[in-house]
């Protein structure tokens, strides 16, 4: 599960990058029930806070590089922003925005991508140590990482952030799921998967890897039904995971791709 108890290499921020924010911020209000309101001193449209019961959720920012598609990032724990991208570089992934301090004494964060293309983030906590709820409805349950090579990202963030793996069957012979899991923590700690999927399967990001939030819902098919009443879509499912739970893969109707899910009963 994911936990605002943040420690090394576990998700400890989200934020999109939309070609509009108000009309994003919009949309997931109408869909989650979040606040949206400037960051600091940002002027309408810039970066924007959400809040879900008046905890952060995570914040949705313009489209900040050239060529870059709406899409979420998620942002991992880190001590030193400056090792971690030393790291990233040394695995050969690339640093694509190099640590810098946000704020006053808010915290430091740099932009990376694997070798595979995925593009993520690391953020170094001062003042701000990241959002505030998770693991339930309307907030980040877990991650995932669509790539055209598992093998090589476990490798990859392993060496970067010593994630611990461990593989599930998917049925029907289909492959592997690769659970993962921090550094020297249980089971209980663990944050996310990899799904290997072909890069010519990979369209809306040209055969390149990318993570995706998967998002708590108390109710899967209503939540969906929000989501495509104004103005989103459904891409996958809703379809139920045996052991996981009730599952639809949703695009903002700017595109951004993001997972709902109710959870089984325990």
């Amino acid at each position: 599960m994911i936990t605002t108890d943040f420690i090394p290499g576990s998700p400890c921020w989200l934020d999109l990058g939309a070609p509009d924010v108000e009309a994003a911020a919009a949309f997931y209000g109408k869909v989650f029930g979040w606040r949206a309101e400037p960051f600091g001193e940002q002027p309408p449209g810039g970066y924007t806070v959400c809040r879900l019961d008046g905890k952060i959720v995570g914040a949705i920012g313009p489209l900040a590089e050239d060529g870059a598609r709406p899409a979420w990032t998620v942002y991992f724990h880190t001590t030193d922003a400056d090792s971690t991208a030393r790291a990233v570089e040394q695995a050969g992934g690339a640093v694509r925005s190099a640590p810098a301090a946000v704020g006053d004494n808010d915290g430091r964060h740099a932009q990376l991508t694997d070798p595979q293309g995925g593009k993520f983030a690391v953020w170094e906590p001062a003042a701000y140590p990241g959002f505030e709820v998770a693991d339930g409805p309307g907030s980040l349950g877990w991650i995932e990482l669509f790539t055209p090579d598992s093998a090589a990202a476990q490798r990859f963030y392993g060496t970067v952030f010593g994630w611990t793996t461990q593989d599930m069957p998917l049925p029907g012979g289909g492959g592997a799921y690769t659970l993962l899991t921090p550094r020297d923590s249980g089971e209980e700690r663990m944050h996310g998967g990899i799904m290997e999927i072909p890069a010519t399967s990979l369209t809306r990001s040209d055969g390149q890897a990318y993570w995706h939030p998967v998002f708590g819902s108390g109710d899967c098919d209503a939540t969906i039904a929000a989501i495509t009443s104004h103005g989103g879509t459904l891409r996958m499912g809703p379809e139920d995971a045996e052991g996981v739970g009730r599952l639809a893969v949703c695009a903002d109707p700017a595109g951004a791709e993001f997972v709902v899910l109710t959870p089984a009963a325990a």
